[in-house]
């Protein structure tokens, strides 16, 4: 894993990269002038000369070349003295820069596991694949807090440079779960390639935290049951979504662009949100048409998900307003921002 390249970290990044290459080129020049002049002092061949020097560095001294010359034993006292410490120097600043890397690997990694202990209310991203992978870009997006688990390393090293929270593990055991804090998690998002492992997956999530949120995707026509039976909250085929939203966009084009524009963000002018009603909002007990919703903020109720599970679609401006509603909202992301404050005080 790279150094981090900024503040104070970043200087002594650029220090020891500067100290490396300083070493590896005095250890170069001392080589090459001890070929050279083994080669010149004692007449012996290149490959000789450099292998005598590179034994002279290494303190090794089988004692099958060693030179005769006085000038060739001056020379190898130069180099005994200064290449030998050369080496060392070389020597110590690899060990400086592994142990380094070492040490800010598990520092950084207990700066990870702080941050996931701190976490509250998050999402659980059950691996990381295309599916995953699409799931955290959006949920970055939105700034909502998610801790991915995953064990391919390749994988891991691609969520590392996104800096994202992750636990490398399997989702399949429960100390995994446990320390992606699924106690105070909001919901899981059993994103893993194969049916199973996200069957097992929703298994134990719901014994480990009955009252989390479970999502899950499903190939098999046969898994949506069992998964449903096993405790999910929702499963979604993504082969089944991406095909009915391909012939939506051959038989109803118009309607899929507006979906789109409404649904993704892409568009200030126009957004559509679902906005929980908490029992102490001041809209409580209020119809539609009273909670200044249409006349104050510009906004059109579309659907109503009440606590029960009911769905209430086009609702009349008479339907009072309860605790616990989800309001599906229609209008300007500003305006929906500052109504979703009162629904939420």
């Amino acid at each position: 894993m790279a150094f981090p390249k900024d503040g104070d970290e970043g200087i002594f990044y650029v220090l020891l990269v500067r100290k490396v290459k300083v070493a590896f080129s005095f250890l170069f020049l001392i080589t090459v002038a001890g070929t050279a002049g083994y080669h010149f002092l004692e007449g012996w061949s290149l490959t000789n000369s450099f292998y005598a020097t590179i034994v002279t560095l290494g303190t090794v001294g089988f004692g099958d070349f060693y030179p005769v010359t006085s000038g060739g034993k001056v020379f190898a006292i130069f180099i005994i003295v200064f290449g030998v410490g050369t080496m060392a120097y070389t020597f110590a600043v690899i060990m400086e820069t592994f142990m380094e890397g070492r040490l800010r690997k598990i520092l950084g990694r207990g700066k990870l596991e702080k941050r996931i202990e701190k976490m509250k209310n998050h999402y659980i991203i059950c691996g990381c694949g295309k599916i995953g992978r699409l799931i955290c870009v959006e949920l970055a997006h939105e700034k909502v807090e998610f801790v991915i688990v995953e064990n391919n390393p390749e994988v891991i090293q691609a969520i590392e440079d996104n800096e994202f929270a992750y636990i490398n593990g399997s989702a399949a055991e429960d100390k995994t779960l446990l320390a992606a804090g699924i106690k105070r998690a909001k919901g899981v998002i059993c994103a893993l390639p194969t049916d199973a492992d996200n069957l097992y997956v929703v298994l134990a999530a719901r014994e480990l935290n009955p009252e989390i949120y479970i999502l899950s995707r499903f190939e098999d026509n046969a898994s949506e049951r069992r998964l449903i039976n096993a405790g999910a909250d929702r499963v979604i085929s993504p082969y089944r979504v991406g095909g009915m939203r391909m012939s939506q966009a051959i038989l109803r084009p118009a309607m899929l662009d507006f979906i789109e524009i409404t649904t993704r963000g892409e568009s200030l002018a126009l957004r559509m949100e679902e906005v929980d009603v908490c029992k102490d909002s001041p809209i409580v007990g209020k119809n539609l048409e009273e909670s200044g919703l249409r006349k104050t903020y510009g906004l059109i109720v579309v659907a109503i998900k009440k606590e029960s599970g009911q769905m209430v679609f086009n609702p009349m401006a008479s339907y009072v307003i309860e605790s616990g509603d989800k309001l599906i909202t229609l209008g300007e992301e500003e305006n929906l921002v500052k109504f979703s404050g009162i629904c939420q005080v």
